[in-house]
């Protein structure tokens, strides 16, 4: 989450005399995150989160978050829930800006993440991919692999060129040994950003729900679950829990049990992952506006779990 567009109280006020959530308390920006601005509502009912969408959200893809988002609340997955208007629409426009508010989820994210807080997630995530079969509308997942070439490109010439050239040939075999849909991995509706601060704890072993589904695409089941063991399992050195990947999978697969293919690609898929948020990270480090309220995350970090997979590779393969 973050604030890129600003918009005024009175705004706001007057919008959300279109909706039947009461009126305008308080409104907060919220700094956290690269991608959209997104400000904490509390109003006459309640809170709510109210989100202006930025950068690599396109329009006209905006219905399909919602209706997906609405579709997991009524398939029991914990997650906010798209807020309509007096006609029935959860999209609106602020600032000139789409936008659109949904319930706010109780809880925060885990402070000191343990192998519970792993189990817990594993068990999510099965959940979240069973609970979304039932949703077909196909969405593109705009940062994958055919988009990460074009994000190296856009950021050399800002004297980042040593880490470039390290990541360069990297990519190039991911690349090459990525699956296709002949490799027969399971595919479905993927959350795609599960980081820490996107999954609520309310309490001691008890998890809440996740958020921000702005990533949210139709993908390969098992690249959700190495987007989330890159994300919970590794400390900033590239040194891997592997006691909290372990928990991730086996509370995963007590819900879902993982296909020999998903397994066999495993280490590629894990790969991808790190690969995808270095490469976003580093082109946001680079290309964030200087005004935003906003703080860009150190791509150095997913740079060591890279080099973590890689070196797992090779002793597997023996080289």
């Amino acid at each position: 989450m973050a604030v890129y567009t600003q918009v005024s109280e009175q705004e706001v006020s007057q919008c959300l005399q279109n909706y039947e959530i009461g009126d305008l308390v308080k409104l907060k920006g919220i700094a956290q995150g690269v991608e959209n601005s997104n400000f904490l509502l509390e109003t006459t009912t309640g809170k709510y989160i109210l989100t202006l969408y930025e950068k690599r959200i396109k329009a006209e893809e905006l219905p399909w978050y919602l209706e997906y988002m609405g579709h997991l609340v009524k398939h029991g997955v914990s997650c906010p829930l798209p807020v309509v208007d007096k006609d029935g629409v959860a999209l609106t426009v602020l600032a000139g800006r789409p936008a659109a508010i949904v319930t706010f989820l109780e809880g925060k994210e885990a402070s000191e993440i343990t192998e519970h807080h792993c189990f817990l997630l594993g068990q999510a995530i099965a959940q979240l991919h069973l609970a979304g079969s039932g949703f077909t509308k196909y969405r593109k997942n705009n940062v994958g692999p055919d988009s990460w070439q074009e994000l190296l490109n856009k950021s050399k010439g800002y004297d980042q060129e040593q880490l470039i050239q390290e990541i360069e040939p990297v990519l190039q075999e991911i690349l090459s040994q990525w699956p296709t849909d002949k490799d027969n991995l399971p595919i479905g509706q993927i959350h795609a950003d599960i980081f820490p601060d996107n999954v609520f704890f309310s309490a001691p072993g008890q998890l809440s729900g996740f958020i921000d589904f702005y990533f949210a695409c139709t993908d390969f089941l098992a690249y959700d679950l190495a987007i989330a063991i890159n994300a919970w399992c590794f400390q900033d050195d590239g040194r891997c829990l592997t006691n909290l990947s372990a928990a991730v999978i086996n509370g995963y697969e007590t819900i879902r049990p993982l296909t020999t293919e998903e397994k066999r690609f495993f280490p590629i898929l894990n790969m991808g992952a790190a690969v995808r948020f270095l490469l976003t990270r580093l082109h946001d480090w680079i290309h964030t506006p200087a005004d935003a309220l906003v703080t860009p995350k150190n791509p150095k970090p997913y740079l060591y779990r890279l080099r973590y997979h890689q070196t797992l590779i090779a002793l597997s393969d023996g080289t």
